[in-house]
């Protein structure tokens, strides 16, 4: 399996060596085949953040001090290496060094333990809309059972979880909730264990949470709009919001906005400069959120709360809410057209 790419491969070389590599890791190597820097979803995440584009040379979001070990290092040492460092593979060179190999904690025989990939302690979904801009659609259908290629959307979602892991689910319903609970009952046909959380009023984008069992159990949750369709990988989302320390994570699709007009930068009536057509980029809310269990006891109980109420109270209160950016397929299910191009352009 490929774990190695040149530097002048793109960031879409580097994203297709990760997602296929369970050391989700790439190598960057030099024309002497030495290490000259890593990439991981994360790094990717920031370049894109900070203005890049997936088509920008793997050299341009590499970390270019990557932790590195010799071939005659003893699984002790690179496990103290690892843990020392907080990460989970670096790449093996030999004396010369040049690239052997990725070696991945998995792979260390100390005392035969194998390490269990830590994950979301529990998913939300919020399925109570109402879906009118779907009507007539959504009148006797909650807007999250629209089908996608022969499969409910909120199926869709409660299949991914389940994949990566995540085996508790918290589905809030109110509109037409007998219908998903006749479908989904207690989940254990769909390999998960679902409990619902009933809104017999309506809480907003995040009120819901705040119905959830106080007992500290799960540390960090997902949490998903119920009409959001996506390919990304919820385990980066989670290994992204736990290496940035954040209380709450905000998941963004890079929205860009083409002007078809020239642009005039002005003071009063002086021109400064005239830009044609310029783009606007902005990174707009994707519905998917990773929220630790400080940040839910922020929401007042049974009370109606949006999300961004959550968002504003932790960055008031100073605690650190992360953005994390989505390049993969992401759709939100609002409309009929939405709905459409949904199911055209989504693939498994």
């Amino acid at each position: 399996m490929k774990s190695t790419l040149s530097g002048s491969s793109t960031l879409f070389d580097a994203i297709e060596i990760i997602e296929s590599s369970p050391r989700r890791i790439a190598v960057v190597l030099s024309p002497k085949k030495t290490v000259i820097g890593t990439l991981t979803d994360g790094d990717i995440r920031r370049h894109i953040l900070n203005g890049g584009e997936l088509s920008d040379k793997s050299t341009q979001a590499m970390n270019r001090n990557p932790v590195l070990a010799k071939s005659t290092s003893s699984d002790k040492n690179i496990k103290i290496v690892l843990e020392k460092n907080n990460i989970r593979a670096l790449p093996i060179i030999d004396s010369n060094n040049r690239f052997l190999r990725i070696l991945h904690e998995d792979d260390l025989e100390l005392e035969k333990i194998k390490s269990t990939k830590e994950t979301f302690g529990a998913a939300v979904i919020m399925a109570g809309g109402e879906g009118k801009r779907l009507r007539p659609l959504t009148e006797d259908m909650p807007k999250p059972m629209v089908d996608i290629n022969g499969i409910p959307l909120l199926e869709r979602q409660i299949l991914k979880l389940s994949k990566m892991g995540i085996k508790k689910i918290f589905i809030s319903v109110n509109y037409l909730a007998d219908i998903i609970k006749g479908h989904f009952k207690d989940g254990s046909s769909f390999d998960v264990d679902i409990s619902y959380i009933d809104e017999t009023k309506k809480l907003g984008t995040a009120g819901a949470l705040s119905l959830m069992p106080q007992d500290n159990k799960y540390k960090d949750i997902i949490v998903i709009n119920g009409d959001v369709l996506t390919t990304s990988d919820f385990q980066n989302l989670f290994d992204f919001h736990i290496n940035q320390e954040s209380i709450l994570t905000i998941s963004a699709i890079n929205y860009k906005i083409d002007i078809p007009f020239g642009v005039i930068e002005f003071e009063e009536t002086t021109v400064k400069s005239i830009k044609e057509k310029p783009s606007e980029q902005f990174f707009c809310n994707a519905g998917i959120y990773a929220i630790s269990s400080e940040a839910i006891k922020l929401i007042p109980e049974n009370q109606f709360h949006n999300m961004t109420d959550l968002i504003d109270k932790c960055i008031k209160d100073k605690h650190n809410v992360s953005v994390f950016p989505v390049h993969e397929f992401w759709s939100d299910i609002g409309t009929a057209e939405d709905l459409k191009k949904a199911r055209k352009n989504y693939e498994d």
